[in-house]
């Protein structure tokens, strides 16, 4: 295929062949808890997110400790909440568990100020100032608040400089994301966008290349991502749209060996991720 040169700043870019499976499916077994969109997005619940809320610096309004659950890391918690003057109310399991609709709150659930979401723009910027080129995830729609706290924490993980999420058909920054991602929300700058289709042509239009993780694609290690890169994860079922998948510029995929075809969505931005940062600080 021939490279792709335009003038928008981005430099020319050559596609390798592969054929691949599908990198990842939902396969978590569903849990009888409250839909995710119904709760608060200024819940945190669970020992670790508690902690990583402290550490953050964003402001607490209360928190909620599990009666006669004063034992192991919430002693800490508790410690350093009292430190800093956050009021503490101990209430019974059953209030806790109907404030975290139903999720598995560890006795610990705080009422934060809402997360302020970020531009694409403060996206970039954060890059700018590492002195890095931009790694930004992009959720294509994930509805399952397990799985985008898990990609979340990822993207953390492995330095990415933000993350991007739809603000319809899809799930928000919910306490069970939070959860999900032990803390790592509290990290990482989150974009929520009208229309991913769109966002990705003003990522393109600003030098970002742009790659769905989806079937039929390049092995993801044979792909350059030594470059300003955007990577695309698509939901549970229906993986990445086709809008969304006809506007990046290249397909990545994980090859499979084994007699399943596919992994759970963040277990292959793990993959991903992990490759495309470790090319980026390596050269």
């Amino acid at each position: 295929m021939s490279e792709r040169q335009n003038g928008n700043g981005r430099a020319p870019y050559p596609r390798k062949g592969g054929k691949n499976e599908r990198p990842y499916r939902n396969d978590r077994n569903e849990r009888r808890e409250t839909p995710a969109e119904d709760l608060p997005e200024n819940l945190v619940v669970g020992r670790n997110a508690l902690r990583e809320l402290l550490r953050s610096g964003r402001a607490v309004d209360k928190i909620f400790v599990q009666k006669g659950a004063r034992e192991g890391s919430i002693v800490a918690i508790v410690g350093e909440a009292i430190e800093k003057k956050i009021p503490v109310v101990e209430v019974d399991k059953a209030k806790l568990d109907r404030m975290s609709g139903n999720a598995m709150h560890q006795g610990v659930v705080a009422m934060a100020a809402e997360k302020e979401y970020c531009s694409v723009e403060d996206i970039l910027e954060i890059a700018r100032e590492r002195g890095e080129k931009p790694l930004i995830v992009i959720s294509d729609g994930i509805s399952d608040p397990h799985n985008l706290g898990a990609l979340i924490r990822c993207a953390e993980g492995v330095g990415a400089h933000g993350i991007i999420i739809p603000k319809r058909r899809a799930v928000g920054l919910t306490a069970v994301v939070s959860k999900a991602s032990a803390g790592a929300i509290e990290h990482l700058a989150v974009a929520k966008v009208p229309n991913i289709a769109a966002c990705i042509d003003e990522l393109k239009e600003k030098g970002v290349w742009v790659f769905s993780a989806e079937a039929g694609g390049d092995a993801y290690y044979n792909t350059d991502f030594n470059c300003a890169c955007a990577l695309v994860f698509g939901s549970e079922g229906d993986g990445v749209s086709k809008l969304v998948k006809d506007k990046s510029d290249y397909i990545v995929s994980i090859p499979m060996y084994g007699k399943v075809n596919s992994f759970n969505v963040s277990t292959a931005a793990a993959i991903i991720l992990a490759e495309a940062s470790r090319q980026q600080r390596n050269n």
